[in-house]
């Protein structure tokens, strides 16, 4: 049996175990097997292990200090299966980001400032550089819980996020078939889509193109015979012609990941600019990963892509939109954009909070579940 430092957090609307990165390092295995150990995976319940059992509970951040004169933190981003022993490492989550700044400054990694601490994240998976800033006054961390966001019922502290130049992080451009629309194959219903490659590699769909408004409860949407099945199919195409993965079979669970879009009202977000529906490893997200926000905000703002034509259908938008209101199932989240240096810098508020601290209890083999 061994013990591993950890440190429960709940960053946006996910929640995910922080590691230092060292302390991850077991001899004799690798961080794959120690990770679906310590969670309990593969179970549906994950209930010999610390894993929540959802896709949005079932995250783990590691961090380590960098030696790069630009970067203070350097973050990776771990999806732990569930019901399958295997971990992905493929894209980023920006909801858990919002934890790292804090956590670097606890550790003594990052320095304060006066008012306000900016520190400089380097997320390992995508190669995208994020700028947090978090109240520090007096220099010292404030961990208050002042703000609230959709889809935490509770406030928590702040944390404003910026998305430093991120388009083409995963395939080295904004849209990786240097289209901003395709027509897929008739084998997932030739629907018309957008590849979009910001923040996180996401496909956009038309929610009328697949027999839905887009503004349902995601309860209803996961229940619709057939849709998830046929989304997912979109999705593996998607991700072959992206150049994420050279077949469908082979595309990760977790990238690219598919927003639904629509221009339907939510009335509990009556003045936004665009609904959004997203899948997390095959389900309907509860609100919409930070990361999924910042691809459809520059999908909105280029003519031509299914994102602009529901955000815009006027053509009133010529150009790079300041910023985005996506009506989410948890209500409205808000993107902005910023210019800094002549590069795009593309964020949202974040809350965190600590909810536990200590150690894990790694045991002994074997790592697979009995028959």
């Amino acid at each position: 049996m061994r013990e591993i430092d950890a440190t429960w957090m709940r960053g946006g609307t996910s929640k995910c175990w922080v590691f230092r990165r060292d302390d991850l390092r077991i001899p004799d295995l690798s961080v794959d097997e120690v990770l679906l150990r310590l969670y309990g995976s593969p179970d549906h319940r994950q209930v010999d292990g610390v894993g929540g059992g959802t896709s949005t509970t079932s995250k783990a951040v590691i961090l380590a200090p960098s030696t790069d004169p630009g970067v203070d933190v350097e973050y990776t981003f771990a999806q732990v299966g569930i019901e399958e022993a295997k971990v992905d490492w493929g894209s980023n989550c920006g909801n858990c980001s919002a934890v790292v700044a804090s956590f670097a400054i606890r550790e003594g990694w990052v320095g304060t400032g006066a008012a306000e601490t900016s520190v400089r994240v380097l997320n390992t998976n995508t190669r995208q550089l994020i700028v947090q800033r978090v109240p520090t006054p007096g220099g010292r961390l404030d961990e208050a819980a002042t703000e609230h966001i959709p889809g935490v019922p509770f406030p928590g502290s702040p944390v404003r996020m910026g998305f430093v130049d991120p388009a083409g992080r995963s395939t080295g451009r904004l849209f990786p078939t240097g289209r901003e629309r395709d027509r897929l194959s008739d084998a997932v219903g030739g629907v018309t889509v957008t590849m979009v490659d910001a923040g996180a590699p996401v496909v956009a769909v038309r929610a009328v193109d697949v027999g839905v408004r887009g503004d349902e409860d995601i309860a209803a949407l996961d229940a619709v015979p057939g849709l998830l099945a046929r989304l997912d199919a979109v999705r593996r195409e998607a991700g072959v012609r992206m150049g994420l993965a050279e077949t469908p079979e082979t595309v990760a669970r977790a990238v690219p990941k598919l927003a639904l879009v629509s221009d339907a009202v939510s009335d509990d977000a009556p003045e936004t600019d665009l609904t959004v529906r997203m899948l997390s490893m095959g389900r309907f997200h509860p609100a919409v990963p930070v990361t999924g926000s910042v691809a459809l905000t520059l999908a909105a703002g280029a003519a031509g892509t299914v994102v602009h034509d529901l955000v815009a259908p006027d053509g009133s938008v010529d150009g790079p939109v300041l910023g985005l209101r996506l009506a989410t199932p948890a209500g409205c989240v808000s993107t902005f954009v910023e210019d800094h240096d002549g590069v795009p810098v593309v964020g949202v508020v974040r809350t965190y909070r600590r909810l536990a601290s200590g150690s894990v209890l790694l045991p002994d083999p074997p790592l697979q579940p009995s028959a």
